[in-house]
């Protein structure tokens, strides 16, 4: 039996309210650890042999298949998801001036990538069922300065893309996608990314397909070239063009860019992983079926949705607390799963809770109320292609006993 005030990382644990439930798991279960096998490991020790490391062939390679799996224009891969953002904004020319519309239930990088540009982030609520962007909110958000819309795919569900692509062509603003949870989300049967505008993906270790950190950014051949010089300094030419065999050591500096090019070990990893996403998909959509049978009917509990025009990613599994049902707050029930050594988190504090934002914009929690209302009872349950039955099934028992022993 696990004691209740210790975890299995040694140290003190998070107290549990008396009447909880009994402790089962004896081992603690990670929330979201990288499914890398051999096929990973094999194929970056060729990389590590070869006489290449940086970005070269096998990043040229997993480019064109990236494209290819998604159905992309063309593809550009970079050191993570941020840098693609920044790299897409600043390749349209977004600048001081100017406004992009976003969403606060998101990850700070975001929101964060604007601020780089030197734009402003105007932040719009969700919808209450996906807690995507909210296209109504967009629309009475445009102002004369607006000149980009960024939604998210939250969880990896996808945004009304039909809607927002109205609302951009209506007022003639550019659309940047950050698709860092939609690896292989599809809407109204296109993947993400098969667009023309920019999207962005993130290779990062607990997303659906990994390459240690790395991104990806998706759109039309020729907005991505331009987008290929800025994202490595501004130079001409890459260190392959210049050292591989036939190169030219000749380069210019055509603008002050970035450094934010993707390697090729990183890119070996990714080759490896885009092959088994059929398969790691597979998995998730069982065990997000397993968690959904589980919880559905319990009134404690508001299900992730995924609307019949779309097919989910599920990068994360959000269950929503109802507290009407329940004696105790998201907090103490993620402390009761903890100690249950399950691992858990909470995507995501919205952004205009967080100091910088809060300080400089002079945000309220409320200013937000679907995203705010929301942030307070979520939290996201592992999901991941390593997750076995007997792991599933720890999870049910551990989120049914702490619900049933807090109970209204």
């Amino acid at each position: 039996m696990v004691e209740p005030n210790s975890t299995t990382s040694g140290g003190a644990g998070p107290e549990v309210l008396p009447g909880a439930a009994p402790l089962r798991r004896q081992s603690w279960l990670p929330f979201s650890p990288p499914a890398v096998g051999q096929a990973e490991i094999d194929e970056v020790a060729d990389t590590l042999r070869s006489a290449w490391i940086t970005t070269g062939p096998k990043t040229q390679r997993f480019e064109r298949e990236f494209a290819a799996f998604v159905g992309a224009p063309g593809a550009l891969a970079l050191n993570s998801c941020t840098a693609a953002l920044h790299t897409a904004l600043a390749t349209l020319g977004i600048g001081p001036g100017d406004e992009v519309i976003t969403t606060p239930m998101t990850f700070a990088a975001s929101v964060n990538v604007i601020e780089h540009v030197g734009a402003r982030p105007v932040l719009v609520d969700v919808e209450p069922d996906t807690l995507n962007i909210d296209p109504a909110a967009i629309a009475a958000a445009i102002t004369a300065r607006t000149k980009a819309v960024l939604p998210v795919h939250y969880a990896g569900h996808p945004v009304d893309l039909d809607r927002i692509g109205e609302l951009a062509r209506a007022h003639s603003l550019a659309v940047v996608e950050d698709a860092a949870h939609a690896i292989p989300a599809q809407y109204r049967g296109r993947c993400i990314g098969a667009g023309p505008n920019p999207v962005a993906f993130s290779f990062y270790a607990t997303k659906n397909l990994t390459t240690a950190e790395g991104g990806m950014l998706t759109g039309e051949p020729a907005f991505l070239e331009r987008a290929r010089v800025l994202s490595l300094h501004g130079m001409t030419r890459d260190g392959w063009q210049r050292y591989h065999e036939g190169g030219s050591w000749f380069y210019e500096v055509v603008l002050p860019g970035f450094k934010y090019n993707m390697t090729d070990i990183q890119a070996a990893m990714g080759l490896c992983q885009l092959r088994k996403q059929e398969e790691f998909q597979r998995r998730r959509r069982q065990v997000v079926a397993r968690y959904s049978g589980a919880f559905a009917s319990d009134e404690a509990f508001e299900l992730p949705v995924a609307r019949a025009d779309t097919t989910h990613a599920w990068h994360l599994f959000v269950l929503r607390l109802r507290p009407q049902a329940l004696r105790i707050g998201r907090d103490q029930f993620v402390a009761e799963l903890t100690a249950r050594n399950i691992g858990t988190s909470v995507h995501f504090i919205p952004v205009h809770l967080h100091p910088y934002y809060r300080t400089k914009y002079g945000y309220r929690p409320d200013d937000f109320p679907v995203a705010y209302e929301n942030f307070r009872r979520m939290l996201s349950l592992p999901l991941h292609p390593g997750l076995s039955d007997g792991d599933v099934s720890d999870v049910i028992e551990a989120v049914l006993a702490v619900a049933s022993a807090h109970r209204r």
